[in-house]
């Protein structure tokens, strides 16, 4: 079956980007090496990606903006079609996530605090906004970068009754139960003031989650209990080398699927760090960190089989190919790599040809 690859670029002139839309490309699962099929332009800043299960549909945010779209996938060669368009209530939406229904999308509106959910209809398009929840609480202590409420990030959790919200304004991860197409807060963890906690990532298998905290560099592991919608934080360390005496960012965090390892991003060293996990405890050791390839590595993400990570670097306009290590999940260098202007976001697709 054939695996395509959706790329978002940031594309605006204020963001000094140089992107052009969302580049489709066609993966070689032996090699990993990626093959243009098409650049839908004329977007604005599509800066986070998700996609239905069947990979027919796929939904972007547009940075800066106040808005989200929605697109048709064709099954025999994975080129988008535009479906439409609705506001999403607020600015600078920069994350999405699909309900298990796949019948309702969440977006976290960053400059706006707040939530914003979109009912979707059976063919995939996207109905006005049905809900919008304010995200409150003390800013953090930054004062350039928390001044008030910065959701970044909210997927569901594996259950897919709450939805997790990394707040980098207010130092803290709320949890909101979702049901019926509504969302009700539930909990929040508080995170070390000034952390700036950005985007998570759960253990396949355990009851685990991890949070990459942006301004200190920083990952959070946490206990995840489903029952309750409640986190419990049980370890922090650092995700930057011990060489490494600079100012840096961290910026993407995931686990493998096999879950022995975690990895994350980070801007200013420009690196991968690699961390163990512990089978038993979920306890996290740093064990490499690995130059990214390039300029200010915004994303990474995994194939799905775990065999190969691709960094996006946005600042070098480059996306970067790493081989994985099965049993470890250390990472080496392959010297592949792509041009593609201002990545920010890349998702696979194996959509399935139609009858």
């Amino acid at each position: 079956m054939t695996l395509f690859a959706y790329i978002g670029s940031r594309t605006t002139r204020e963001r000094q980007a140089r992107g052009e839309g969302i580049s489709v490309y066609r993966v070689d699962p032996k090699s990993g090496a990626l093959d243009l099929v098409q650049v839908l332009g004329d977007l604005i800043n599509p800066s986070f990606l998700a996609l239905n299960r069947a990979a027919t549909r796929l939904y972007t945010v547009h940075g800066d903006e106040e808005s989200i779209s929605a697109f048709g996938v064709d099954p025999a060669n994975g080129a988008l079609s535009f479906l439409n368009r609705q506001p999403t209530g607020g600015r600078n939406p920069v994350h999405l996530a699909l309900d298990a229904s796949e019948r309702f999308i969440v977006v976290s509106n960053h400059l706006s605090s707040s939530l914003a959910v979109l009912p979707i209809d059976a063919d995939g398009a996207l109905q006005p906004l049905s809900q919008l929840v304010a995200l409150q609480g003390e800013p953090g202590p930054h004062r350039k970068e928390q001044p008030f409420a910065k959701p970044h990030f909210n997927p569901f959790d594996p259950s897919g009754r709450c939805v997790l919200v990394p707040d980098k304004g207010v130092d803290r991860v709320f949890c909101l139960r979702f049901e019926g197409g509504v969302l009700t807060p539930a909990s929040e963890a508080v995170a070390r003031e000034g952390a700036g906690p950005r985007h998570v990532a759960f253990h396949p298998s355990q009851p685990w989650m991890y949070a990459i905290n942006e301004l200190d560099s920083t990952v959070t592991a946490y206990h995840w209990d489903a029952a309750g919608g409640a986190l419990a934080p049980f370890q922090v360390l650092s995700a930057l080398s011990d060489r490494f005496t600079g100012n840096s960012r961290a910026s993407e965090i995931a686990v493998h699927p096999a879950g022995h390892t975690l990895y994350a991003s980070n801007r200013g060293e420009d690196s991968i760090a690699v961390l163990s996990i512990d089978p038993t405890s979920g306890r996290l050791a740093l064990v490499q960190t690995l130059p990214a390839g390039g300029r200010t590595p915004r994303f990474f993400t995994l194939t799905p089989d775990g065999r190969w990570m691709y960094v996006l670097n946005e600042d070098s306009d480059r996306i970067v190919l790493m081989q994985v290590a099965p049993d470890s999940g250390r990472l080496s260098e392959t010297g592949q790599s792509w041009p593609c202007g201002s990545p920010v976001c890349m998702v696979f697709a194996q959509p399935r040809a139609q009858g």
